[in-house]
């Protein structure tokens, strides 16, 4: 460690690089997140070592974090400064072609996630892994901290029926994994057979949240602009699913939500009484400028976490949709498809994982009856991850 911050895996690639990195023609799945902690992107730091970088590769947002959600398609590219292209994996293609892959030897992974299965870096990475099993080439990943921590994990496991691209894998929404431990999970027990190497961090603890880390936060995505924001993402991303503004299009996406129709005293008082823990939600009104609701004014809430460590978040992103079913049963409802790819199943069944929560909610069931549906399957995921995980410190436990 240095000055106690953690210290980023592809900081430690270039203190000892392997003996085919200044012979084999490289890529990069990367964005404008992937920076060291002095402040230098990662492929800045390959050339610099002598790499040879032969293509770029870019998630869904666009390699520079420009594009917004749902299916704003970035195009293929070209970085003059390196003089290689830039293929957009979110784009014409949701994974490497053949023709991309040809032009590389091996394929280095540095991504910022934020620790829930419905963001879609983990489904691209997990998607290059397959394509790079299937033509023999090695990937390794430079790995970087779960923001929300490696200890809790939270939520039901995804259904087979509902795998897309924003759950790929058989994991909870709160998952706990790195990116370097969720691509050994990739390998190791669900079928993608890859030549795969992680690159770990040094100094990072399983029960480390971003803030314990000391490291600087580079947003990965334009609603994404703090590690706090992507604490409420894992409930508050359920928003995306039904006509409730998630705050987009505010200066607070994710620490907001509302809509005109939104009775406070009501739903404030259903929320009071859910025993929710570590969260204060504070009535206040907003205006959207893009997304849901723009224009109008919304009333809703501000969410305030004051104890991380006790807070739930998609306990409370299920408890806020029992409480619009609950009191708002007219004029709230669930959006319709296409969403991230899928043009059938709804919205809200694919952030969820699984339609029977959807339909448990609409049928007035507790979130604690819930969860309670679920809690084997979530012993058996802990079960499952603990061969591939690489920090220690705190004890996996079920949040």
């Amino acid at each position: 460690m240095v000055d106690g911050r953690t210290r980023l895996g592809c900081e430690r690639f270039m203190e000892c690089l392997p003996p085919w990195f200044r012979s084999a023609r490289l890529g990069i799945l990367a964005n404008q997140a992937s920076y060291t902690a002095g402040y230098v992107h990662v492929a800045d730091l390959v050339r610099a070592a002598g790499g040879c970088i032969h293509a770029l590769f870019s998630p869904q947002h666009g390699y520079f974090g420009e594009k917004q959600a749902n299916m704003c398609e970035s195009p293929d590219d070209w970085d003059g400064r390196l003089g290689v292209p830039v293929y957009s994996l979110y784009g014409a293609v949701r994974e490497p072609t053949g023709a991309m892959l040809e032009e590389i030897d091996v394929l280095l992974v540095d991504l910022q996630d934020v620790g829930t299965r419905v963001y879609t870096y983990s489904t691209t990475m997990g998607l290059c892994l397959e394509a790079a099993g299937r033509r023999g080439l090695k990937v390794v990943v430079l790995d970087r901290p779960n923001p929300l921590n490696g200890t809790a994990v939270e939520g039901n496991v995804l259904r087979e029926s509902h795998r897309s691209f924003v759950g790929r894998y058989p994991l909870p929404m709160r998952h706990g994994l790195t990116m370097g431990e969720l691509a050994r999970f990739i390998v190791r027990h669900c079928g993608v057979s890859c030549d795969l190497d992680v690159v770990p961090l040094e100094g990072w603890r399983r029960d480390d949240l971003f803030g314990d880390t000391r490291l600087p936060w580079f947003y990965p995505s334009p609603n994404m602009p703090s590690w706090e924001t992507a604490l409420l993402y894992a409930g508050m991303v359920l928003l995306e699913g039904c006509n409730l503004s998630e705050g987009r299009g505010t200066t607070l996406p994710f620490h907001l939500f509302g809509a005109p129709f939104l009775d406070q005293k009501q739903v404030g008082a259903f929320l009071k009484d859910v025993g929710l823990h570590g969260v204060v939600l504070r009535p206040v009104c907003f205006v959207p400028v893009f997304d849901k609701w723009k224009g109008e004014v919304c009333r809703g809430f501000q969410i305030h976490v004051t104890d991380p460590g006790r807070f739930r978040p998609y306990r409370l992103g299920l408890c806020v949709l029992r409480a619009m079913l609950e009191v708002h049963g007219r004029e709230f409802r669930w959006l319709p498809p296409p969403y991230e790819y899928e043009w059938e199943k709804l919205p809200i069944d694919i952030l969820l994982g699984d339609g029977a929560v959807r339909l448990g909610l609409e049928a007035g069931q507790s979130v604690e009856a819930l969860e309670e549906s679920w809690i084997w399957g979530l012993r058996e995921y802990l079960e499952k991850r603990e061969d591939g995980l690489l920090y220690s410190s705190g004890l996996p436990g079920i949040s």
